[in-house]
């Protein structure tokens, strides 16, 4: 995304925040473009014939997101983060639903092998196993109860699929200390998640 659509966006959704409905017809088109993006990197690992296909998460996110009142919004990089956690809930919400209608809601233990595992072990959010992704939300509240900053570093770079620089500027920190985040938190979800 160029700096200017960038700042598009920011100048969009102050617009809408402070009353302008218009403003909100114009953001439409760009913000899907980015849930969109998320959405296919959520899904390229599903199975064709997967049931929450990349349209439908974009399409409940954006309903959420546009629902929510009252959200001071800052600029591209603040509504990301809210969308990363959207997209989190959605994923999580999905997950849930297959586990109960596939097994009777019980959660499995988490093995770490290899076959449809990302970041080290940790389940990737695209793939199949509804019962690891809610393993991996599981413990990414634990690690919120523990590290708040940490946890939202896994928040937007697994679910939200911001880089290294994004997540900096969401944070308000240095590079160098989101990729210490990122080391140290995906550490521990992997050992919590291999429990």
């Amino acid at each position: 995304m160029t700096t200017s659509e960038t700042a598009d966006i920011t100048v969009l959704l102050r617009a809408w925040r402070d009353g302008d409905r218009s403003a909100l017809d114009r953001l439409t088109p760009l913000l899907y473009g980015e849930l969109r993006r998320l959405a296919c990197k959520f899904m390229q690992h599903e199975r064709p014939e997967h049931t929450l296909q990349a349209t439908a998460l974009v399409n409940e996110a954006y309903l959420r997101l546009v629902d929510i009142r009252a959200v001071d919004w800052q600029d591209r990089a603040h509504f990301m983060a809210i969308a990363a956690q959207t997209m989190r809930r959605v994923l999580v919400d999905a997950a849930r639903a297959r586990t109960a209608e596939k097994r009777g809601g019980g959660m499995a233990r988490v093995d770490g092998g290899a076959n449809g595992v990302d970041l080290d072990g940790m389940p990737a959010a695209g793939t199949d196993r509804a019962r690891e992704v809610c393993a991996l939300d599981e413990a990414l509240d634990a690690l919120a109860g523990m590290d708040p900053r940490r946890a939202k570093v896994i928040e937007l770079r697994f679910f939200g699929g911001l880089t290294v620089e994004e997540t900096a500027e969401v944070l308000q920190i240095s590079p160098q200390s989101v990729m210490r985040d990122w080391r140290l938190a995906r550490a521990w979800l992997t050992r919590e998640l291999r429990r």
